[in-house]
């Protein structure tokens, strides 16, 4: 649309000599004076896409989506007057689904010596306001700095991205249209109550924003004005009502002051791996009972029940995880997310590195070859209710079943070894 209005506008904007071309007039064409800048062809007027122009209808549609659901007009129009269609942002959400990591390379880049270094100096620098945030919402100060640290690097990359076109290229792109479209009008509403401007509205392609990354819905319910200047903002440089958000939104989802995310662990020899899942929970000394320690050798004290993880099977660190790792999950689901921020929280506070070796031989597997595990498996009788690419406890589950089947450790864990075996079944 904006490229439509600014044509028009130049062409009314033109001599009135131009108007007097041939096609509209009498006058021969040897009497038309030239214009200084000759007038464009038709196959060289900028031209908008079949994409495009869908993208505007559906903003026309939203509009009256958005205005029953209590955006005022005005917030609206000048919102969304002008925005385009950005295939960058559909670029990058296509390809992260082909984005994979093993645990151990996440780890070395969301607990790197530098973002440890960094993230002890902004404990030294905003010692003030982080204790009065801890005081206030009962979340470890090593905690919201972590979660600060892996979102934007301490306030450093908050991201540039227009966020309400990002958000309304998603929503129309119905890939996930629902969520983003929820996104968007929650965008706007936080425009309207005045927190941030249209064009202060920046953040990530996917539509977070601010120094900790909150979307608009998890804003709308869980940021807080800590600064008492009568505005949630969590994208100026001064990142207290950010950092305060972050810790209201832990402490809403039930966080635990004193209680650990999690504990790395020791396993022994003869350990039962079907034990190390989610749903099996047990205190700290009933684990001991099994074998399972802290490193230490210690029994882990007793904080809460507690289940075992292990993000890389048999051959990875091993970690007790507790209710508090739940909360974390609740800021982003990934198993890699939640123990960057829970280690990163520890070295911050003068924690050790993780003991135990990776798998480093290992590699992820791709999207494809994930989708090929699970039908595999599938085939081979060991039903993983789904061929999504998802890794989750049915998955695992036949993973497992598969492992006792040729009489290896049960540990879950997915390899490109298991597809292999699966490949010459």
């Amino acid at each position: 649309m904006y490229r439509i209005v600014t044509i028009l506008a130049a062409l009314i904007a033109a001599p009135a000599a131009a108007q007097d071309s041939p096609a509209s007039a009498d006058v021969p064409q040897a009497t038309v004076e030239p214009l200084i800048t000759p007038r464009a062809r038709p196959e060289d007027l900028p031209t908008v896409s079949p994409r495009q122009t869908a993208f505007e209808d559906w903003l026309s549609q939203f509009r009256g989506r958005a205005l029953a659901q209590g955006v005022d007009r005005a917030t609206v129009d000048a919102a969304l007057d002008g925005l385009e269609y950005d295939t960058g942002v559909i670029s990058r959400d296509r390809n992260q689904a082909e984005f994979n990591s093993t645990i151990w390379e996440y780890l070395d880049r969301a607990v790197s010596d530098t973002r440890v270094e960094n993230g002890r100096a902004a404990l030294e620098t905003h010692a003030r306001l982080l204790d009065a945030i801890e005081a206030r919402y009962g979340v470890e100060k090593e905690v919201v700095a972590a979660i600060w640290g892996l979102e934007s690097a301490y306030g450093e990359f908050r991201g540039e991205t227009d966020i309400i076109e990002a958000l309304a290229t998603l929503a129309f792109d119905a890939r996930r249209g629902s969520f983003f479209e929820s996104q968007l009008v929650g965008a706007l509403k936080i425009i309207q109550a005045g927190d941030v401007t249209r064009e202060g509205m920046t953040g990530s392609w996917a539509g977070a924003m601010g120094h900790t990354q909150f979307i608009p819905t998890s804003y709308l319910v869980h940021a807080v004005d800590f600064t008492g200047d009568g505005k949630r903002d969590i994208w100026g440089e001064n990142p207290a009502d950010a950092l305060a958000s972050t810790a209201a939104y832990l402490a809403g989802y039930g966080w635990v002051q004193g209680q650990p995310w999690g504990v790395e662990v020791s396993l022994p020899e003869d350990f039962d791996y079907r034990l190390a899942r989610r749903g099996e929970t047990r205190l700290p000394s009933e684990w001991a009972e099994l074998g399972v320690t802290g490193v230490d050798g210690e029994t882990v004290p007793d904080h809460a029940e507690a289940s075992l993880l292990l993000p890389a099977g048999a051959q990875g660190a091993a970690f007790m995880i507790f209710p508090n790792f739940g909360v974390i999950e609740r800021y982003n689901t990934a198993d890699a997310y939640v123990i960057g921020v829970g280690h990163l929280s520890d070295r911050l506070a003068g924690g050790d590195p993780i003991q135990a070796d990776w798998p480093r031989d290992d590699r992820a597997l791709t999207q494809d070859e994930k989708e090929e595990l699970q039908r595999r498996l599938t085939s081979a009788g060991f039903d993983t209710r789904g061929i999504d690419g998802r890794i989750g406890p049915l998955t695992l589950d036949a993973i497992r079943a598969f492992q006792r089947a040729r009489g290896m450790v049960p540990d879950g864990y997915v390899s490109l070894r298991i597809l292999n075996m699966l490949r010459e079944s």
